[in-house]
């Protein structure tokens, strides 16, 4: 790894801002994710603005951007109907009133319209609250308390699930069983004991996990395609079974469609893969840009909401500016939007990036589900997180993520996050950043060499 840019002095007010974060902001930064020791080393770029597909920093470098905010950028920056809708919606009625509004029953009907699992729904505002109430929700539905969640997926920050994300494996136990490690001090050991852990792409794991626990099991929580490992889509038949053996041993099954909902089909991954879990959780490609998150599933279970058994508050729940966005971008998405046009750009640059690996002679791969994907540089399948701990090849991603970005090329720094791509890309966009890839592999080679 290294801990510089090649070329420094083109990021230098990004470095001195970065500078004066660090004396009121704990790392700089106001999330984990954009922090030095998160992969933007030295410092983050810091952002001036964004239009459409195209990011601009504080340094006056312009680029095609794939990282789109971790993904809520699903339209594209500063989307013209989402923007106005919000404006109008703060202009003509305030922002928060804690009660509700009849915008509110029309966003809901719109997504249970779409989303092939929700009959009922509640609006929250990020996806962490989603999954917690989902959470609560599985245990109260079934009177159980165990849930069994996967290696190297995220689910949010709350104490009860923020276990054994990219844990180390020398601790992790072994691959049969490995074991609950928290994400850091202060959480509470206890926590962990709620929690199975399971390796991602193993049915005979699950199936033997609740013949060990037949009447313990709460639930089921995961990505329909693992997208906080790099990107990982599931093997034939694994949702299926996940599907059939909770619904044998009396257990919930969850979908975290925080990333995948609404951007790999209006009707998210469980649509275009044709599973339906019990619950689901969406957040990031519902608002247009804004915070604002939905859960929904099952009416028999929603209803436990209904008269308050189980809580789900929050007093900006349902909060006129997130409810505004997310009734533009669903309006934009079912009207406006081609998803058959996303995927013919994203399929175009996936295969245009695997096409320059393979003529280049550099082992990897591109793995992704229409506009999302990872590229991986490793010469081994990654089928869960423990393939890509010890296979993926971070410090090329590294060389590789330096030499788009000095091209004018975004996207997170980390071999285990994500590039997006939105419904403002361009075919000009694609083509652009495949003739820049094709430089930075070149670059690539010449510095592994060097290195060598």
């Amino acid at each position: 790894m290294t801990s510089e840019f090649i070329h420094p002095e083109r990021y230098a007010k990004s470095s001195e801002l970065y500078e004066k974060a660090l004396k009121v902001i704990p790392g700089g930064v106001n999330s984990t994710a954009r922090a030095a020791f998160s992969g933007w080393e030295p410092h983050p770029i810091f952002v001036e603005s964004g239009e459409g597909s195209h990011l601009t920093d504080v340094d006056g470098n312009t680029y095609i951007d794939y990282l789109l905010g971790l993904g809520p950028m699903l339209l594209g920056h500063r989307p013209a109907s989402v923007t106005r809708a919000v404006v109008e919606r703060i202009e003509s009625a305030g922002t928060v009133f804690a009660l509700p509004s009849e915008p509110e029953i029309e966003l809901a009907q719109g997504i249970a319209d779409v989303i092939p699992s929700v009959d009922t729904l509640r609006i929250v505002n990020s996806g962490t609250e989603g999954v917690l109430y989902s959470l609560r929700l599985a245990r109260a539905f079934t009177g159980r308390k165990k849930i069994i969640r996967f290696e190297g997926q995220y689910h949010g920050f709350s104490d009860a699930i923020y276990w054994s994300k990219h844990p180390d494996l020398a601790l992790a136990g072994t691959d049969e069983r490995p074991i609950a490690l928290p994400q850091g001090p202060g959480v509470p050991s206890e926590m962990g004991e709620s929690l199975i852990i399971a390796q991602w792409n193993d049915l005979a794991m699950i199936e033997r996990i609740f013949e060990e626990n037949p009447n313990d099991i709460a639930a089921v929580i995961t990505e329909p395609i693992m997208c906080n490992t790099g990107c990982i889509l599931p093997r034939d038949g694994y949702l299926e079974g996940l599907r059939e053996i909770t619904t044998r041993y009396g257990a919930l099954l969850i979908f975290d469609e925080v990333i995948t909902g609404f951007r790999i089909a209006l009707g998210g991954a469980q649509q275009a893969l044709g599973v339906t879990p019990d619950l689901t959780i969406m957040a990031k490609g519902l608002g247009g840009g804004f915070p604002v998150a939905a859960l929904g599933g099952r009416r028999d279970i929603m209803d436990l909401a209904s008269d308050g058994r189980v809580s789900i508050a929050g007093t900006y729940s349902g909060n006129t500016i997130a409810v505004a966005s997310a009734l533009a971008s669903l309006r934009y998405l079912k009207e406006e939007a081609s998803y058959e046009d996303l995927y013919r750009r994203s399929d175009q640059l996936r295969e245009g990036l695997e096409g320059l690996m393979r003529d280049k002679s550099i082992e990897g791969s591109v793995v992704g589900m229409g506009p999302v994907y990872q590229v991986w540089f490793s010469e081994s399948e990654i089928a869960n997180y423990r393939d890509a701990a010890r296979h993926a090849r971070a410090d090329l991603f590294r060389i590789w993520w330096e030499e788009m970005l000095d091209r004018g090329v975004l996207f997170h720094p980390g071999h285990l996050e994500n590039l997006f791509l939105s419904f403002a890309h361009s075919d000009a966009d694609i083509d652009a950043t495949l003739e820049r890839a094709d430089a930075s592999l070149d670059a690539l080679l010449v510095r592994r060499s060097t290195k060598s």
